[in-house]
């Protein structure tokens, strides 16, 4: 009776890793062996592990990435031109308290989404909150939000986001009023939070991709100037791995 009691109370207390972990001791007498202190112990233990477990689930399905990628499977093999040292301190997430940005170039399949999701995955598993977004459906967000009168709440959501993750970065061409939305994101970020913007276009050629000089000149002083660069070479990602997964005759 007494310990059925006890369950229900775990339960309405909402400790279920708790509750399960004493259901374990109860019925297994090796726990006997151990003192009451080291028993609560692995029980609280247990909890805050699944806790742990259940926010870093959240947060990754809140970010949204296409895919699963890990810092542990990126490929830095020497044709790649990819800086290891640099790519591991990246994953320790301490620029992201740093509020600094980072910019992922290179040709089309050469691994940069990967690359910025394995990023972005670190960063979740050491409890930032991230937001990864292709770029043409972001803006074209923004588009809706300015339109049905969102866009501030909008704003003030993604301000709170430690790392932002912009995909496809000026693929394709950007409008006034989606650079003047740009604008008044980086202006709210800037000094606060990071952002990761992966482009096929190198970023010597932005300038002019942009309708106004005075915008341009702008959006880039807040990304560009305090960010990190990782410029990937090599042949596509996707070819090498069609051919090394191509049934051999």
């Amino acid at each position: 009776m007494v310990s059925e009691t006890l369950m229900d109370k775990l339960l309405q207390l909402r400790l279920p890793a708790f509750r399960e972990g004493l259901r374990q001791q109860m019925t297994n007498p090796q726990y006997a062996q151990l003192s009451f202190e080291e028993r609560l112990l692995l029980l609280v233990d247990m909890e805050c592990v699944r806790r742990l477990d259940h926010r870093t689930q959240r947060r990754l399905k809140l970010a949204g990435f296409p895919i699963r990628a890990a810092v542990e499977d990126i490929d830095f093999s020497p044709e790649r031109g990819l800086d290891r040292h640099l790519v591991l301190e990246l994953s320790q997430s301490l620029w992201i308290d740093k509020a600094l940005n980072l910019i992922v170039s290179g040709a089309t399949g050469t691994g940069k989404t990967y690359l910025a999701c394995a990023l972005g995955y670190a960063a979740c598993k050491l409890g930032y909150s991230v937001r990864y977004f292709r770029t043409a459906r972001f803006l074209h967000d923004f588009n809706i939000a300015n339109r049905d009168n969102t866009f501030l709440t909008m704003l003030k959501s993604l301000s709170k986001v430690d790392l932002l993750i912009l995909d496809d970065w000026m693929r394709d061409p950007i409008q006034l009023s989606a650079a003047q939305s740009l604008l008044e994101l980086f202006d709210d970020r800037f000094g606060h939070s990071s952002t990761i913007i992966v482009s096929q276009v190198p970023v010597s050629d932005w300038f002019t991709r942009f309708p106004d000089p005075t915008l341009a000149d702008a959006i880039l002083d807040r990304t560009i100037h305090n960010a990190y660069r990782l410029d990937l070479a090599g042949e596509s990602q996707r070819k090498l791995h069609e051919f090394r997964t191509m049934p051999h005759t």
